[in-house]
C-alpha cells in the first residue's frame, strides 16, 4: 500500500496511560469476553461504566515500542487520507465534514461510552466523537484472524471512520432510537445494517484513496477482503464456540462485509451504502 500523505494532526496518543477498570469479574468479564469476538460492537452495550462494587484497579499499560511509533506514523497518514476524502465527499453534498480524532491507547482507555479495555479492540464512541484503537490489535489482526497487510489495517480504520460519517449524517442517531423500542432481535438486525454501511463507507473512501492517489498495490484489496471476512459473525462464532447462531449476529456475515465493502470500492458513491432500506443485506 502507497501512503506517503500528510499525517493528521486529529491523533491523541494516550499510549502507556492505564485507567482503573471494574474487578470482580461476573457480568463485566463476560462482556469483556463478547467484545473480544465481536470487537467494534456497539460501545454503549460492551464497556464498562458502572462504577459501583468493588476497588477498581488499575491495568498495566504496557510500554510503547519504536515498531508501534512507524504503525502510529501508518495510521497518521491513512486518517488523513479519510479526511481529505470524506472532506470533499461532504462538500458535494452540500454538508461540513467534521474531522474526528483518533485516540491510541494501551491497555485500557476512558472515553464518553465508559471505560474499554484493549480487547474491545477498536470502536467508535458517538458521544464524543472519537475513535479509539491499541495499536496491538493490529498482531491480533495477523496472527489470531489470519488478516495480514498494511491495507487490512487501513480497512480498520476505514470502518471505524465509516461509524463517524454515520454520525454526522444524523443515521446513527435514528438507528439507535429505533433500537431502543425494539426487541433484541429487531435491534441486532438493526445492528448488523449499521455495520455494513460502515463497511460500505470504508470501500467508499477506498475506491476515492485509490483514484485520486492510486494507494493500491497488488494484493491490497485483497488483504481488506480478507480482513472483512475474518470479523464475520459468522467466522467468530465458529472459531469461538463451534457453531453459529444468526439470531445473535450484530455485524454481518463474513460474505456480507465482503460484499458490502466490495460494493463501496466498486460504487465510490456514499448513496450507494444504503443497507437500511434493502432486502438483501
Amino acid at each position: 500500500m502507497r501512503m506517503t500523505g500528510r499525517r493528521s494532526d486529529n491523533i491523541e496518543d494516550r499510549r502507556g496511560i492505564g485507567v482503573p477498570l471494574v474487578a470482580g469479574g461476573g457480568i463485566g468479564t463476560i462482556l469483556l469476553v463478547l467484545a473480544a469476538l465481536f470487537f467494534g460492537i456497539d460501545p454503549s452495550v460492551i464497556l464498562q461504566t458502572d462504577q459501583a462494587g468493588p476497588p477498581a484497579r488499575t491495568a498495566e499499560a504496557p510500554s510503547t515500542s519504536p515498531g508501534q511509533d512507524e504503525i502510529r506514523d501508518f495510521v497518521a497518514v491513512v486518517l488523513a487520507d479519510t479526511e481529505d476524502t470524506w472532506a470533499d465527499l461532504f462538500r458535494r453534498m452540500n454538508r461540513e465534514y467534521q474531522d474526528p480524532r483518533l485516540v491510541l491507547f494501551t491497555g485500557s482507555v476512558q472515553s464518553a461510552c465508559g471505560i474499554a479495555g484493549a480487547a474491545v479492540g477498536p470502536f467508535y464512541c458517538p458521544g464524543d466523537r472519537k475513535l479509539y484503537l491499541d495499536l496491538d490489535f493490529f498482531s491480533e489482526l495477523r496472527t489470531r484472524f489470519g488478516a495480514p497487510g498494511d491495507f487490512a489495517q487501513a480497512y480498520v480504520i476505514a470502518h471505524e471512520v465509516g461509524h463517524h460519517v454515520q454520525t454526522l449524517l444524523g443515521i446513527s442517531d435514528r438507528v439507535a432510537a429505533t433500537r431502543q423500542r425494539a426487541d433484541r432481535a429487531t435491534a441486532n438486525a438493526l445492528s448488523v445494517r449499521q455495520e455494513l454501511q460502515a463497511d460500505c463507507f470504508a470501500g467508499v473512501w477506498a475506491h476515492h484513496a485509490n483514484r485520486s492517489r492510486q494507494v493500491l498495490e497488488v494484493g491490497d484489496l485483497e488483504e481488506a477482503l480478507g480482513a472483512a471476512a475474518a470479523i464475520g459473525d459468522d467466522r467468530l462464532q465458529r472459531q469461538a464456540a463451534g457453531r453459529v447462531a444468526p439470531e445473535s449476529f450484530t455485524h454481518g456475515t463474513s460474505a456480507q462485509r465482503v460484499r458490502w465493502f466490495r460494493r463501496g470500492f466498486e460504487a465510490g458513491a456514499p448513496n450507494q451504502c444504503d443497507t437500511f432500506n434493502t432486502d438483501r443485506v
